[in-house]
């Protein structure tokens, strides 16, 4: 144990456990359909737009970035905790801007209904669709 590093729960573990667990959600139920989704030849140059699909273009990657900045929170109660914010910020960053949903939205741009996709889902945050 750290020198001055609390044992007991506070609200921050909380949250932090379950913006963690909201990430390990998404990125589990986000993965698993889509390995069955591509794993089917009908479904070729399609996009997935069922499920959690339905309201981010990128469930597992939101769900990556949850589980970031829910060890974030648990870190940020500990003492100096709150300097290692530079962590989540940086993966969230590179997921939304770099390795990502940018290289991805390029790709998928080209599959038919892409656009019409695009203008009723959230790129990242789930959201309800867009009418």
């Amino acid at each position: 144990m750290l020198a001055g590093a609390r044992e007991e729960w506070t609200f921050l573990d909380g949250l932090g456990f379950g913006v963690w667990c909201a990430g390990i959600y998404f990125e589990a139920v986000g993965d698993w359909p889509l390995s069955q989704f591509k794993s089917n030849p009908a479904n070729k140059g399609k996009l997935m737009t069922t499920g959690l699909w339905r309201f981010t273009r990128h469930p597992n990657y939101f769900g990556d970035s949850c589980v970031w900045w829910g060890l974030w929170l648990i870190a940020a109660g500990q003492p100096l905790g709150l300097w290692t914010v530079y962590a989540p910020a940086l993966m969230t960053y590179l997921l939304l801007r770099v390795s990502g949903v940018a290289m991805l939205e390029r790709t998928m741009s080209k599959r038919p209904g892409y656009a019409e996709y695009a203008l009723r889902t959230s790129a990242f945050f789930p959201l309800p669709p867009r009418a």
